[in-house]
């Protein structure tokens, strides 16, 4: 039975003309910034998101701390949204590492508002911590994939610079959102201060994330990769990855989105599950199970006919499309998946 993965795009395997690249990279030692095809993807990333330089780290969540450490000062406040990947899936690296504390605001769709955030800012006072940055998140993972728009993301800005906040942008899959809203990736980082984003998922590379800023900023968060032991040596042999996934595989990312709407479209109405198609995107579907189903016996279900899901959060079911899924692997997944709750739900009432 073949497998049909869709618990994450982190399962997205490099592509043949990545393979090439590796094996063909030239390298030296990035530690002394003289690995020269680590330079370029640096400057080939700095350059597509509109930014004086970047660095190359090995995971996004190293990359999103570099940025905290380097915009901050222990004891700093930092505003972020309830369900962002960084105040909920960083192993709260900001709180130990950084020594800063998180100042999580609530929204319904991960899309912060400029007054939410504006109310959130702490007033100079010797009993509160200072704020000291504002953090978003585009795509936002777990509200399902939702962009933030130009628009949006300036606004935020506004209001943090205002107050004298710089902002950092985990964008970890920026480029769906700029393709899901038909832009040039730079209008979705020009009002920002700094950005990650991850060449390991959508874009296909096997390791492997951008921070990008300023030259000051790029410099400070260099010093804090090596702290975090991040520095890495004859690293061209990964970064000639990145290059192709920047090069290659960003157009093809609407081609996912594609999937993930069929895949929405093809569960909405099955019993025991809702779909919010007004949800869907970019490449994520997530299914919300209905009493008596539970997240585990769907999660079952799917596995038994070999679709891999992702246990998102109670009652709640993630799947995500990337160039390792093809059409008919969703036209599969459609298929046995509804077969399996029309089957579940006549069981339950005979």
């Amino acid at each position: 039975m073949a497998t049909v993965e869709l618990r994450s795009d982190t399962f997205t395997l490099p592509t043949d003309s990545m393979r090439r690249a590796m094996a063909a990279a030239e390298v030296g030692d990035d530690v002394w910034e003289e690995d020269p095809t680590v330079n370029r993807l640096q400057e080939l990333a700095a350059k597509m998101v509109g930014m004086e330089a970047s660095l190359f780290v090995p995971s996004g969540s190293m990359g999103n701390l570099c940025a905290v450490l380097a915009h901050t000062q222990p004891g700093d406040e930092v505003i972020v949204e309830l369900d962002s990947h960084i105040y909920t899936h960083e192993v709260a690296s900001g709180a130990v590492v950084a020594g800063v504390q998180m100042r999580p605001l609530d929204t319904l769709d991960g899309r912060l508002d400029p007054a939410q955030v504006q109310a959130a800012i702490r007033e100079p006072d010797i009993h509160n911590p200072r704020t000291g940055l504002l953090c978003l998140e585009n795509t936002h993972n777990l509200k399902g994939g939702i962009c933030l728009n130009p628009r949006q993301t300036e606004a935020l800005a506004e209001v943090a610079h205002r107050a004298g906040l710089p902002v950092h942008l985990d964008g970890a899959r920026i480029f769906n959102a700029a393709v899901a809203q038909a832009l040039d990736v730079r209008e979705l980082t020009g009002s920002v201060d700094s950005v990650m984003f991850c060449l390991s998922k959508g874009l296909s590379a096997p390791v492997g994330s951008m921070l990008a800023g300023t030259r000051a900023f790029v410099e400070r968060a260099r010093r804090m990769r090596k702290m975090l032991g991040g520095g890495m040596r004859q690293a061209g042999v990964l970064a000639a990855a990145g290059i192709c996934a920047l090069t290659e595989n960003v157009e093809r990312l609407a081609e996912d989105h594609a999937n993930a709407l069929e895949l929405a479209r093809g569960l909405q109405g099955l019993p025991a599950i809702a779909v919010d198609l007004g949800r869907v995107e970019t490449n994520m579907v997530y299914a919300h199970c209905l009493p008596p189903l539970t997240r585990e016996r769907f999660v079952a279900l799917c596995l038994e006919r070999g679709i891999k899901v992702d246990a998102s959060s109670p009652g709640t079911v993630r799947m995500v499309t990337h160039r390792n899924v093809s059409r008919q692997e969703i036209a599969y997944a459609v298929k046995a998946i509804g077969e399996a709750l029309r089957a579940e739900a006549l069981a339950a009432v005979s």
